[in-house]
């Protein structure tokens, strides 16, 4: 079985903001954290989670190859350790041939897999079992193996770092990571897509926005500062960076993850769920993104029996997989996919009425041309004024659309060259707390 049947993904020539198949076609990146896949899951158990996400609507999946729990010394779920004595110039055959294993299977499901060379504390130590092993010279030796190894995967897209910054005060990384993507890109060709997975808080864009091998920034808004982290702020400043690449937030807060800020992660405070979840995801798209990856606290350490949960899960991996929040962000991916992929852009300025902060912060896309809007509202009875000139001129039916079902209800057709206020529905029992608000001019 190989994933010859997938198309490679690049950046869009058209928007370079976003991304494309080799053949142009649209490809909304919807990630889901798996980071422990390959470490802990029996062929079984990750063919249940790839149904399971496939029939979600993700196409991307964010594992290790060198996994962040004791990954080193910890084997796998057949009794295999990734390297001999901890040697990256020394991989282990039996452990990578489940890899390969694993990445087919995923491909067979219609995935990608952005795979991780490393979790970061094999780099960088600030935190984690470690050890540090990675050096210029082996990095980019256990680079160049990777990348000739998977050189012929196309559902692969490479993602290093690993919950680390490039650079903590005076310690500067970047010659590590830069060593192993050379060694990718030695291996694997020009082909070779890679980005990275920065630390809590943080945005590529900041560290990295500069170097060649960097084809997409990402952020990680997180879990650890509250609701309601201000990421369309982020997605804005990496929008406007030049030359151009597409941002995504690659970790946002996780489906019932404390609230509570680290390193204590108190369940008292609560836990972020379905609807803490949309509400980043739709404003960092709106914002401007690429996509974005989901993620949930159980599944990411695929916690169970054989695994103690980290940080406070309060479920199993294989009942988190059917969380809401999962499915939901499947309706974002088919809300952005049902309009013209390629002329969507941000615009704020559609707004007459305050856009609001943290909770209540409202966020607007369009295409360029004018043929469509998307508003998101996140709370309910919430009155927004818009400019529907910038729909052009004619009529625009504006319906409003569900983010926890995905249906969307008409509301009316509404002339375009005067402003209109539309309030996001507050009057029925149900009623989600959040809506979008879908705007397509008819003539």
């Amino acid at each position: 079985m190989t994933s010859a049947a997938l198309p490679r993904i690049r950046v869009s020539e058209q928007n370079p903001h976003l991304l494309a198949t080799a053949s142009g076609a649209p490809f909304f990146w919807l990630g889901d954290t798996a980071w422990e896949l390959f470490h802990r899951c029996s062929r079984e158990e990750a063919a249940r989670y790839f149904a399971n996400r496939q029939r979600l609507g993700f196409n991307v999946v964010q594992a290790v190859a060198l996994a962040e729990f004791d990954g080193l010394r910890a084997p796998n779920f057949y009794g295999d350790l990734p390297l001999d004595a901890d040697d990256p110039r020394r991989p282990n055959e039996r452990y990578f041939a489940y890899v390969d294993e694993l990445i087919d299977l995923a491909a067979a499901h219609q995935l990608y897999v952005a795979l991780l060379p490393t979790w970061g504390d094999k780099v960088n130590a600030q935190w984690g079992a470690g050890p540090i092993v990675f050096d210029r010279d082996n990095a980019f030796a256990y680079g160049r193996w990777l990348g000739a190894r998977y050189r012929e995967r196309s559902n692969l897209i490479w993602m290093l770092g690993g919950d680390r910054l490039p650079v903590v005060g005076a310690d500067d990384y970047r010659p590590i990571w830069r060593a192993m993507a050379a060694g990718i890109t030695a291996g694997a060709g020009a082909q070779a897509l890679i980005t990275y997975h920065i630390a809590g808080g943080a945005s590529t864009g900041d560290y990295l926005h500069g170097e060649e091998w960097l084809a997409i920034n990402t952020m990680q808004s997180g879990h650890g500062s509250g609701h309601d982290v201000p990421v369309w702020e982020w997605i804005e400043r990496d929008y406007a960076r030049r030359p151009i690449k597409p941002t995504l937030d690659a970790e946002p807060n996780y489906e019932d993850h404390p609230v509570n800020p680290w390193p204590a992660w108190d369940p008292a405070s609560g836990y972020f769920r379905d609807y803490d979840v949309r509400k980043q995801i739709y404003r960092s798209v709106f914002a401007g993104a690429c996509g974005v990856t989901y993620g949930h606290h159980a599944v990411w350490q695929f916690c169970g029996p054989r695994s103690e949960p980290i940080n406070h899960a309060d479920r199993p991996w294989t009942d988190a997989i059917d969380r809401p929040g999962a499915a939901q962000a499947g309706h974002l991916r088919r809300l952005i996919e049902s309009r013209d992929y390629f002329a969507r852009v941000p615009d704020q300025a559609m707004l007459l009425s305050p856009a609001g902060a943290g909770g209540a912060h409202v966020r607007a896309t369009r295409a360029a041309d004018g043929g469509y809007a998307l508003v998101y509202i996140p709370t309910p009875g919430q009155t927004v004024t818009l400019d529907l000139g910038a729909l052009g001129p004619g009529v625009a039916r504006a319906s409003w659309f569900d983010p926890r079902t995905g249906a969307a209800a008409a509301i009316g057709e509404y002339a375009t060259d005067r402003p209109q206020a539309f309030t996001s529905p507050a009057d029925r029992p149900g009623d989600a707390p959040d809506w979008v608000l879908a705007l397509d001019r008819i003539g």
